[in-house]
């Protein structure tokens, strides 16, 4: 396995992290086939994987919840664990509590390792900061159940550096990425912007669901006929 510095922490991350929003399932997207999904995230930490990703409403929320017991028998202590504040559904400030305390109980963790905004973008994070997202998580992170912040974007361009440049707690991002889409949303402007202010950068859909690895072999198939 490869190794990339995290930003400024000091800490390498694995280059391939595994995600949690596709788990394989028995039937509706909250069935997940726990077995199997275990199985599958133990073999890459086991393969040297040390990061794992999840949000609140993945798989209509049961994915924290088969994350949490794959990092069970020692596979906690193994990985920097990263989740997702749903700040859509944060109504008023105490909001920030209840959903980050569910997301505690449903991973069978007293922290979170990287705890990123999902979804930010310009009209997310204002109302966010409106509620007192700022303060909230400065005292989480002073309890020591945050280790290191960040926000996972999705909005136009100009948005991203409003975002990046309006809090010096960030510590990463997350952006969606991949080399069919190099100029939408952060891009690879937003690569290079957050990586000059120190920030780690993590990325979303490499291959946008499959959908590059699919449109590649077609082309490679049609392209030897």
């Amino acid at each position: 396995m490869h190794y990339r510095s995290f930003g400024t922490t000091g800490w390498r991350a694995s280059a391939l992290g595994f995600g949690c929003m596709r788990l394989p399932i028995l039937g509706s997207p909250r069935e997940i086939d726990e077995p199997l999904a275990i199985r599958m995230i133990r073999r890459a930490i086991d393969a040297g994987v040390n990061y794992v990703d999840s949000a609140y409403p993945y798989h209509g929320g049961t994915s924290e919840v088969v994350v949490g017991k794959a990092l069970a028998n020692g596979y906690r202590q193994q990985v920097k664990l990263a989740t997702k504040m749903p700040i859509w559904l944060a109504k008023e400030a105490s909001d920030f509590d209840r959903l980050f305390d569910e997301q505690l109980r449903r991973l069978q963790t007293d922290r979170i390792d990287c705890y990123l905004l999902h979804g930010m973008g310009r009209e997310r994070w204002n109302n966010a900061r409106r509620l007192g997202i700022q303060e909230w998580a400065e005292r989480r992170i002073k309890a020591g159940q945050i280790q290191w912040l960040g926000f996972s974007f999705h909005d136009e361009y100009s948005a991203f550096e409003e975002i990046v440049d309006s809090w010096d707690r960030w510590t990463f991002c997350m952006i969606f990425y991949n080399y069919a889409s190099e100029t939408v949303q952060a891009g690879t402007r937003g690569l290079h912007y957050a990586s000059a202010r120190g920030l780690a950068v993590v990325v979303m859909e490499p291959l946008m669901g499959g959908t590059v690895l699919i449109n590649t072999s077609l082309t490679l198939f049609f392209s030897t006929s």
